[in-house]
């Protein structure tokens, strides 16, 4: 998993240089194709952006594209939402961050998301084509902004509120060997301080190297996992740092990748059972009560390629999935980990993120290298399909988002909205979005009388 960079346009193309070397020679011509490459496939990214942005309001019931200053790596709803009296939306957060080049300031953001309420009836058709914004409720204005900065040293690959208490937001470092630090938003202003000073609350140490994977543990406050690079994986009590204390070593340190670690997930209803993937291809789980030092409890081969990403199902004690450099998702069984129970195969790079919706136990969502979000309704594996159909892919991908021009670094389900994620790329966009309702609940033609039927 590479990280991201700011959106920007370079040329492969030099100015040949006479040489008598017949490697200096082909260079120049190597780099006009590498550049003819690059804008052919800009191109076809644009044409393929276009169509998508044409097919929209009969797509989504809600679409909402905010163009941030810098890319953001990472992207989480937050647990609350305030329903202004009078107003024909709610107002949700988000929680992201900065990835910025040449010595620019990062930030820890929280962003404010008007998001219109379920009893307005949208306009299906009214698309915005200056901001890719669909909505059309009343007098709602779909916006994003955001409302908070806290100054952070370094890029952040990812941040994460602790789930008891939204306010306490951990991130993961590029800085200090990977370090995970802890900010009490209510500590800081909405408007950072200009001398960009980054003021954590607690700095957690025990990495050697920057990584991606960061989970908190939803049934033991405070308790938190982090994957790193290092090939190791830490957990630290943060409810143990004394008042004063501003660095904590970890309680835990699991040994056993051969590689780069890329992510870790607590399981969502065992509160010492959590798995960890990496480079090595290798998915293991591990039992927090064992002794330290002790190997994981499950240690099995998982993908043909690097695993980039780990999710346990909230709503199922036993099923979880992995994502891949391989382009496929993977369904697990935690009763029988020999073999998979199935594999989703529809993107067309790698795998970067995973999430399972909060409210449907069956529906996960995938975010891709490919540029694209694929929905999938696991429940329909297996239903059979027309010719014409199976050109469109499984019969469990139930929707393709196309919204984003470049990679897709992290996604997140709405606690509140059904069928409403939030995305958030490489090409500096994020975005709320929710699939036209006829996708996830078609109509059953008998259920329409016949007087209606044209």
């Amino acid at each position: 998993m590479t990280a991201a960079t700011p959106a920007t346009s370079t040329s492969h193309a030099g100015t040949p240089v006479p040489s008598d070397t017949g490697d200096s020679k082909r260079e120049p011509t190597q780099q006009v194709e590498e550049h003819d490459r690059a804008a052919a496939e800009e191109k076809v990214i644009n044409e393929e952006y276009k169509t998508w942005k044409k097919n929209s309001p009969f797509l989504y019931d809600l679409l909402v594209t905010h163009a941030l200053e810098w890319p953001s790596l990472t992207a989480q709803w937050f647990p609350d939402i305030e329903r202004p009296e009078g107003k024909d939306y709610t107002l949700q957060r988000l929680l992201v961050g900065t990835h910025t080049s040449d010595n620019e300031q990062n930030y820890v953001q929280i962003a404010q998301v008007q998001v219109p309420r379920d009893d307005v009836s949208p306009d299906q058709h009214k698309l915005n084509p200056e901001t890719g914004e669909l909505g059309g409720y009343g007098g709602a204005e779909c916006k994003i902004k955001i409302v908070q900065r806290i100054n952070h040293d370094g890029e952040i690959n990812r941040a994460r509120y602790m789930p008891q208490n939204p306010d306490i937001i951990a991130t993961k470092t590029v800085v200090e060997n990977g370090a995970v630090f802890i900010f009490d938003r209510t500590r800081h202003p909405s408007t950072p301080s200009t001398d960009g000073v980054c003021r954590p609350d607690i700095k957690l140490v025990g990495h050697s190297r920057e990584g991606y994977g960061m989970s908190w543990n939803t049934n033991k406050e405070g308790h938190l996992l982090s994957a790193s690079e290092d090939t190791t994986v830490c957990l630290w009590d943060i409810k143990g740092v004394a008042k004063e204390q501003r660095s904590l070593e970890p309680l835990q340190v699991f040994k056993a990748h051969t590689a780069i670690v890329e992510d870790v997930a607590w399981h969502s209803m065992h509160p010492d059972i959590f798995a960890s993937v990496g480079d090595d291809r290798r998915l293991l789980i591990w039992d927090t009560r064992k002794a330290p030092g002790t190997q994981p409890s499950v240690d099995v081969v998982a993908h043909e390629s690097e695993v980039n990403c780990v999710a346990f199902n909230p709503k199922s004690e036993y099923v979880f999935a992995t994502g891949s450099g391989d382009t496929t998702v993977a369904l697990w069984d935690m009763r029988n980990l020999k073999y998979k129970l199935h594999s989703l195969e529809a993107h067309k790079d790698e795998v970067l993120q995973l999430a399972w919706s909060p409210k449907h136990e069956t529906v996960l969502a995938s975010a891709s290298g490919d540029r694209r979000v694929n929905v999938w309704d696991v429940s329909r594996i297996g239903e059979e399909q027309t010719t014409e159909d199976a050109e469109d892919g499984p019969p469990e991908l139930m929707f393709i988002h196309g919204g984003h021009t470049s990679k897709v670094s992290d996604l997140g389900w709405s606690l509140h909205e059904d069928w409403t994620l939030c995305t958030t790329a490489e090409d500096n966009i994020v975005q709320v979005w929710q699939m036209a309702s006829n996708i996830y609940s078609p109509v059953d033609p008998s259920s329409v009388p016949d007087d209606s039927v044209e």
